[in-house]
């Protein structure tokens, strides 16, 4: 009796295999990429001090610090133009035959950016107390997300011409979207621009010359697709 039972059951099994349409899965990805300008002015300003006494260093580079920092706060705009201090140290300086402490040196950094470039640019003339270290131009994160949001339908519409191109190329009719990853390459590495300069006399009026540039912002769309014998719906 058992095996008048399960042999019915293994036919029907074994049918059920043969009427169901083969089915295959497949991995691809697509992208699509927009050239962007570059709408923030980053600028590091830093000095360095060094004397016997750590006290009266650490005051030297408080003091440089102070009155570019007075000159940045008049510019000083959220969004706009971005003030803020970078790194302060201050550490001894050892003989290199005795080991002992022969002085102290010190550093101190100020960075300004924003998208006010022109005012940014103006205000690399009026510190004269550090001297300009770095210079870039980066991506805003607003920038940025309306770009994405300007190709992601693009790289979405790539991506399913792709499935529908390598399903025919398969002998396939069509495609059933799976599992889909979208990702935006954010592009934020600023730019650098120039080495150190100190602007001295009748330069120090004078703005900095900078150019922005293009920044490339791309949206990548991977994932997998199941192969089918009906065509895809549009």
């Amino acid at each position: 009796m058992r095996s008048l039972i399960l042999l019915p059951a293994l036919v029907l099994a074994g049918a059920a295999q043969a009427v169901e349409p083969p089915r295959e899965r497949l991995s691809l990805s697509a992208s699509a990429t927009a050239e962007v300008t570059r709408d923030v002015l980053g600028v590091s300003f830093s000095t360095s001090r060094e004397g016997a006494d750590p006290t009266a260093v650490q005051a030297a580079l408080k003091q440089a610090l102070d009155a570019a920092l007075a000159e940045a706060r008049k510019l000083a705009k959220p969004g706009q133009v971005d003030v803020q201090t970078g790194g302060f140290s201050l550490y001894p300086r050892h003989d290199p035959k005795t080991g002992k402490i022969n002085g102290w040196q010190g550093s101190a950094e100020l960075q300004v950016e924003g998208r006010d470039t022109a005012a940014i640019a103006q205000l690399t003339g009026r510190i004269s107390t550090l001297s300009i270290a770095r210079v870039g131009y980066s991506l805003s994160r607003d920038a940025r997300e309306k770009a994405e949001a300007d190709i992601t339908a693009q790289a979405i519409a790539r991506y399913r011409a792709k499935a529908a191109d390598y399903a025919r190329q398969f002998g396939y009719g069509g495609y059933v979207v799976g599992e889909v990853s979208i990702a935006g390459d954010e592009g934020q590495v600023m730019r650098p621009m120039m080495a150190e300069m100190r602007m001295k006399g009748a330069m120090a009026d004078a703005a900095l010359p900078t150019e922005a540039g293009k920044a490339s912002v791309t949206v990548n769309v991977s994932g997998s697709v199941q192969l089918t014998r009906e065509s895809s719906p549009r």
